[in-house]
């Protein structure tokens, strides 16, 4: 069994996925001609995805944002989205989305929730494939607005809403400004996760923790430079998930194959890291590629492979009994696939 089809049949769960992030490219040209949405100049349209920093990514995402306006938009890049997981081997995703991208431009949250149960169900149909919706909040928009966020996600709070998230630009926004919007989370049953430590400092990774007391870090890769925050988080048991291809855009972090990697480094250092995708029609790849990329570049083994799949079961929002279950079952399935494997990358 070669390294990518082992990456591709391993059982594995996506816990850190943007939805407007999983737009096809072709789809994405598709519905700005439909809503007469203005593009950069390009030749192919592969050219569009195309940044060298997270601002520059960030514009292309707020286009694309703009580009999904009906329930049939929603549905769409849905079950699209879903269907890449699915042939990356996904067989469960909690994902992103952020509806005042959309909001904006009038297109009611209800409507969007619409398009998007009826994309997952779909999916699920079609593939088999489980999933779970985190509605994000913009940090740009503020701490004020993020507890109305809330209030709106309570509201309309549908079977399959799991939690919610914090996502855009993290500078200067830190994260402990948006304690009320996480304090009201919670105490309503919902699940809590914060992306930070992209390229904010180590402080924020704390705050994210600390203040916010999220259940798992999105990115943190910044918790390295504080000795003391990685020994606590090990304690801790803080589960991160990581988007390997991403770094190279987003970060400091320029080469998968560096030692210094933060993500290589959080794992020799034996924190809880979960692999994932992103955006990734965006970053040109996908979950299965993900874990290539790990083995290939970061030499990780099969073993330890298997150990951030199986990271992911805890690290999701699953109820119990299905990650018991799942663990166990997962780990025999990986344990048998494992003998397969060429002794070259084992």
């Amino acid at each position: 069994m070669t390294l990518e089809e082992f990456a591709v049949r391993m059982p594995k769960i996506e816990l850190h996925l943007h939805l407007e992030g999983s737009v096809r490219p072709s789809s994405f040209v598709d519905l700005s001609l439909k809503h007469r949405i203005e593009l950069p100049p390009y030749r192919k349209i592969e050219d569009l995805y195309v940044y060298d920093n997270l601002l520059d990514f960030l514009r292309i995402y707020d286009l694309v944002c703009r580009s999904v306006r009906t329930r049939e938009d929603f549905e769409r890049i849905t079950f699209e989205a879903l269907e890449s997981c699915a042939q990356g081997g996904a067989r469960y995703v909690e994902f992103f989305f952020s509806p005042h991208a959309h909001m904006a431009f009038g297109v009611g949250y209800a409507e969007m929730l619409d398009g998007i149960f009826e994309g997952m169900h779909r999916a699920r149909e079609t593939y088999g494939i489980r999933s779970g919706l985190i509605p994000a909040h913009s940090r740009v928009l503020g701490p004020e607005r993020g507890v109305d966020f809330v209030r709106m996600v309570l509201a309309d709070r549908r079977p399959g809403i799991l939690g919610i998230g914090l996502d855009y630009d993290e500078l200067p926004n830190n994260p402990a400004l948006f304690r009320n919007m996480y304090e009201l989370a919670r105490a309503n049953g919902l699940h809590v996760t914060a992306h930070a430590g992209e390229v904010g400092p180590a402080q924020f990774v704390r705050e994210a923790i600390e203040d916010l007391r999220v259940e798992r870090v999105d990115h943190g890769y910044h918790v390295v430079d504080d000795p003391a925050l990685v020994a606590e988080c090990r304690q801790r048991g803080t589960f991160f998930t990581c988007c390997p291809s991403t770094t190279l855009t987003t970060t400091v972090w320029r080469d998968l194959a560096d030692p210094q990697h933060a993500v290589r480094r959080m794992i020799d250092l034996g924190l809880n890291v979960t692999i994932n995708s992103d955006d990734p029609p965006m970053f040109h790849t996908n979950l299965a590629q993900e874990f290539v990329l790990c083995a290939r570049e970061m030499k990780l083994s099969a073993q330890q492979l298997k150990t951030c799949a199986l990271l992911s079961i805890e690290a999701s929002w699953l109820e119990r009994r299905t990650k018991e279950a799942w663990k166990t079952e997962w780990g025999r399935e990986i344990d048998q696939m494992i003998g397969n494997v060429k002794a070259a990358w084992k």
